[in-house]
């Protein structure tokens, strides 16, 4: 089938091959930074308020669970602005209300929470117990579906690190009065020192992020496309200038001269390859005069 084709087939054929390969690896290769990039900048933004919210939890308890503590004894109502983790959710709730960040999330999921508001579901239990099976593990991310679209996670473990946390948490018998009436003596008990017992989770969209690689690596491989056409088109041109167009007429004379048309000339003025073709064809043509007249002359 090659032999068949004309040079210029076979030379389109070959540049046609190379495009396909080099727009396959530069597709690869540019979607892999693409991604790459989209990843560190989702991440970026859950790091950074993860810390955010870390730093509330800090606050709540280095600052503002000493000043209300002593009135967990006396009021009749648990004050739940002396827990860390419900400062930090109310400060992400209030977050949320800003149309920029409706869909970020903060939450410590757990098992057996006080305040049922931080239940663990489904998913968020299958990571809590991935902490607990490994309590070398000390963060996992990926991505989970929702119906805002994709979200980038990053959850880390919460652990019972201190005695004082047991306070709440250890009996009934032990926990405050107030926070009895305000949630019962069912939920959030039999807690131990050093135990897993849920998982702090960000959330972040990452939809938009992934869905401006994916257009920006479609610019990209038109921009290729468009300029290795625009380069097959001139290479075209070229050829069919340079060496096709003076093939077809050395061929075309040539043709001439076996039909013994002496006077046809290979005309070409360039001094490459296809011009020292035209010569030697010329000096062929002139021998092959010379060889005729002489045979006459014996005759």
């Amino acid at each position: 089938m090659l032999k068949n084709l004309r040079l210029s087939g076979k030379f389109n054929l070959l540049l046609i091959a190379i495009f396909l390969i080099a727009v396959i690896l530069s597709g690869v290769a540019f979607s892999a930074i693409l991604n790459r990039n989209a990843e560190q900048e989702v991440t970026s933004k859950a790091n950074l308020l993860l810390k955010t919210m870390l730093s509330v939890r800090q606050y709540t308890l280095t600052q503002v669970n000493p000043q209300l503590a002593p009135r967990l004894e006396t009021e009749s109502e648990f004050l739940p602005q002396t827990v860390p983790g419900y400062s930090a959710r109310e400060v992400m709730e209030d977050l949320r209300k800003n149309s920029e960040y409706s869909d970020f999330f903060y939450k410590e999921a757990t098992l057996n929470p006080t305040n049922l508001r931080d239940k663990a579901d489904g998913f968020e239990t299958k990571l809590v117990e991935q902490f607990r099976g490994n309590s070398n593990l000390k963060e996992l991310t990926g991505y989970r579906s929702s119906p805002a679209g994709d979200l980038f996670y990053i959850a880390r473990p919460i652990q019972i690190a201190k005695e004082s946390c047991l306070r709440c948490h250890s009996t009934p018998e032990a926990a405050p009065k107030s926070q009895l009436i305000t949630y019962g003596s069912s939920n959030g008990f039999n807690w131990k020192l050093n135990e897993i017992v849920g998982a702090q989770i960000i959330s972040v969209p990452a939809s938009g992020v992934i869905s401006s690689a994916r257009q920006a690596l479609l610019v990209f491989m038109g921009i290729v496309t468009a300029a290795f056409a625009i380069v097959i088109l001139v290479i075209n041109l070229l050829l069919q200038r340079a060496i096709i167009q003076p093939i077809n007429r050395i061929s075309k004379v040539a043709n001439e001269v076996s039909m013994g048309d002496m006077g046809a000339e290979f005309e070409q003025e360039s001094n490459d390859e296809v011009g020292r073709l035209a010569a030697a064809f010329n000096r062929m043509k002139t021998s092959l005069v010379m060889a005729m007249n002489m045979l006459r002359k014996d005759e």
